[in-house]
This record gives C-alpha cells, sequence and structure tokens, in this order.
C-alpha cells in the first residue's frame, strides 16, 4: 500500500523515471509491539512511525505527518482503550478499517539468561495483568509496570540486565535480539485486541461494501433520552454490537457515548444518523468500515507473535 508519482526529466518528455512515496503510519509503542504488528498486516509495505503517547499519534495524523495510524480499540479481555475514543472525538478523522490481532505474551530476557535468574518483570500493565497464573507459579518474580510491552524488551536489552526480564510479543525479542525464556504466559488464550485504521477524514475513501459503523453522540439531559435514541435505532433493524459511555469534560454528569451498529448499507448507515439526530446534541460519525471482528480464525498470526 504506497503512493506513487512520476516526474519528468527537464528536456526529456518520454523520460518519466519512478519515486515512490511510501505510506507513514503512526502507532504508540516501540517497534516490535502488538500494535507494530498490526500495523504490518493492516498496511503492508508502510513506513511505521513510532511514537511514545496516543495523543502524540493523533496530533502527527492531523497535522499531516503521517497518512495513517493504527491504534488499539478494545481487548477482548482487558476491554476498551477509552482515551481513543476520546481522541477519535477531538480530531477531524475516519476510521476506515478493523482488524482483531491474536495477543500471545512470552517472557523475554537475555539470551542465556536462565529462569530461575529474573527476580523482576517488566511491560505494559494490561499485560502483567493478563498473565497473574504465570506470577502465581513464580512468587519470587515482581511484576513492574512499564510505559509498552516493546519498549520492556528494548530496556532490559540496553541494560544487559540478566535480573529483569519482559512480556511482550515474540516480534518483540527477535526486534532486540532477545531470548523467549517461556511462551504463550497468558492466563486465557482467547485475548485478542481489535485495531482500526484512522485517515484524516478528507483522504478517507467511502468503503462501498462497508457493513459496520462506529458513532459518536451526546444526548439532551432529560429522563429517557437515552432509550428514545436507541429506540429509533432499533424499530430501523440496526444492531447495535456496541455501546460505551464517557464523561463530557467540565460537565459533571453529563456523557458521550460510542456505538458500533451492523449496516446493511451506505443508505442504512445515513437513516441511522439521522436517527440519532433527531435526539441528540452531537452526532459525530467515526467511521464506516468491513466488520472483521467475527473473523477470529484469521487474527491468529504465527505461533511467535
Amino acid at each position: 500500500m504506497g503512493l506513487h508519482y512520476h516526474e519528468t526529466e527537464p528536456g526529456r518528455q518520454n523520460a518519466r523515471p519512478e519515486r515512490c512515496y511510501r505510506m507513514k503510519v503512526a502507532i504508540q509503542g516501540e517497534p516490535g509491539s502488538f500494535s507494530h504488528e498490526a500495523a504490518g498486516k493492516m498496511t503492508p509495505g508502510a513506513e511505521i512511525v513510532p511514537c511514545a503517547l496516543s495523543a502524540e499519534v493523533f496530533a502527527l495524523l492531523a497535522s499531516g505527518g503521517v497518512d495513517a495510524a493504527v491504534i488499539p480499540i478494545e481487548n477482548s479481555l482487558a476491554g476498551s482503550v477509552l482515551e481513543h475514543f476520546d481522541l477519535l472525538l477531538e480530531h477531524d478523522v475516519r476510521v476506515t478499517a478493523e482488524m482483531p490481532l491474536r495477543i500471545r505474551h512470552n517472557l523475554i530476557g537475555v539470551p542465556g539468561v536462565q529462569l530461575e535468574e529474573i527476580e523482576r518483570v517488566l511491560s505494559h500493565p494490561v499485560a502483567l495483568a493478563q498473565c497473574r497464573r504465570f506470577f502465581a507459579r513464580h512468587a519470587g518474580m515482581k511484576a513492574v509496570a512499564f510505559y509498552d510491552t516493546a519498549g520492556s524488551v528494548k530496556q532490559v536489552m540496553e541494560a544487559r540486565d540478566r535480573r529483569s526480564a519482559a512480556i511482550a510479543s515474540g516480534a518483540a525479542a527477535q526486534q532486540y535480539g532477545a531470548a523467549v525464556l517461556e511462551a504463550e504466559i497468558e492466563d486465557n488464550p482467547e485475548n485478542y485486541t481489535r485495531f482500526f485504521l484512522v485517515r484524516r477524514t478528507a483522504e478517507a475513501a467511502a468503503d462501498k461494501a462497508a457493513s459496520r459503523m462506529s458513532v459518536a453522540f451526546s444526548l439532551e439531559n432529560r429522563p429517557g433520552s437515552l432509550g428514545s435514541a436507541l429506540n429509533e435505532l432499533s424499530a430501523m433493524g440496526t444492531n447495535l454490537t456496541k455501546i460505551e459511555s464517557r464523561p463530557v469534560q467540565g460537565k459533571p454528569w453529563e456523557y458521550v457515548f460510542y456505538v458500533d451498529c451492523q449496516i446493511g448499507s451506505s443508505e442504512e448507515g445515513a437513516r441511522a444518523l439521522d436517527a440519532l439526530r433527531r435526539h441528540c446534541g452531537m452526532v459525530k460519525e467515526l467511521g464506516r468500515y468491513r466488520e472483521t471482528a467475527g473473523s477470529l480464525e484469521q487474527a491468529g498470526g504465527s505461533r511467535s507473535s
């Protein structure tokens, strides 16, 4: 997935040397992270641009510094990434695709280290929480929260710390020349993260085969307003597959609702938005895209991922 343009050399009308521009895609996290893996699968051949913070990802996309972003939106065990809902609402962007990724956690350390040498294990708090049984079996290992799964591997390898290990993907071990000390240590193998591909609204091409729509809306502060809005969608036969609420900053007890719904056509999506506008103070379409979350057998990846 690349963007190409041709340029003719001065004085040579028939000469058309090709210059190829690689699509740039921002992620939150280090190379070797699960977001990096997802971005590689959703935008093959693109240049991946790692960012320290999610806000930086969206700022870079909004400013034109990258062409797209790949962000995790929810995990089948840990739930939604609420910050990313807020950032989708805040910026002029659209979701154009989704993809589920099978998450496999591995204990990773300096090559040659033995399991019994490890005293502390670094990783993102969500990853640590998904490996509680491993820590119960290894009471001598202390879980230490870190900003990123792949970043924890990078830290261990840069320090050459034989008493520390990290929890991350097999790709992270390969990225930093580390060793997998124990594979697939997550508590539950049914561990998937759903990722969004996000573009600037002006550059988000409409997909006629879109079967899912994500929407944000706020409600009037009166009894029954949420029920009335949802009843409108129900009367149309629109199937809601997800609903989340987030507090409105600076307005106590007011909320923004985020919903995913299945749509049979672009026209059905437009009717659903019109139905919501009759009851809501604010309605923003976050994106229309093809539904793939049901195809989890396609999300497995390699056993080392």
